[in-house]
């Protein structure tokens, strides 16, 4: 896993819409987690999966249990930001998830830092991160190679 400091190999663009923003044209704090959320959905897409497709097989799906945000400075509307993603540390059951938002100007604005833990739907308990789930994070997050699921036995079944 790569340290906290170091740049991440993953960033996606997003664009401050107005229902984010308070009256001044100002990102409000809500809007951050959806911020989060987006990051977190582009971060797996882009090692070949969807969360939301792979949730409902019951292989792997993940809920938040904890979250932490620094404002450093406002975004406003229409504003492009840029997400930069990594997950900084894997447990058996939990990944640590650091998103580091900049604004157009490249200023960086803020620090999301989110704690997500497998979870079995069906008994509605902390379930292990599936070990090709590992594989591909740890190898992304190693040198920015992405495995193709293909060559994952466990994690292949459940891709469509």
């Amino acid at each position: 896993m790569q340290p906290d400091n170091s740049q991440p190999l993953f960033t996606t663009p997003i664009r401050v819409r107005w229902s984010e923003c308070d009256r001044q044209g100002i990102a409000f704090n809500g809007a951050y987690l959806e911020y989060l959320e987006i990051a977190q959905a582009e971060y797996f897409r882009n090692l070949g999966y969807s969360i939301y497709e792979l949730a409902e097989t019951g292989f792997f799906d993940t809920v938040v249990v904890h979250t932490d945000l620094s404002f450093l400075s406002p975004v406003r509307v229409d504003e492009v930001l840029e997400l930069h993603c990594s997950i900084t540390k894997l447990k058996t059951t939990s990944m640590y998830f650091r998103v580091n938002i900049y604004n157009q100007t490249g200023e960086h604005t803020t620090i999301i830092n989110a704690v997500y833990v497998g979870y079995d739907q069906t008994t509605g308990t902390k379930k292990n991160i599936p070990e090709d789930i590992r594989t591909l994070i740890e190898s992304f997050e190693r040198d920015g190679t992405i495995i193709p699921v293909i060559e994952l036995c466990n994690l292949r079944k459940y891709i469509t």
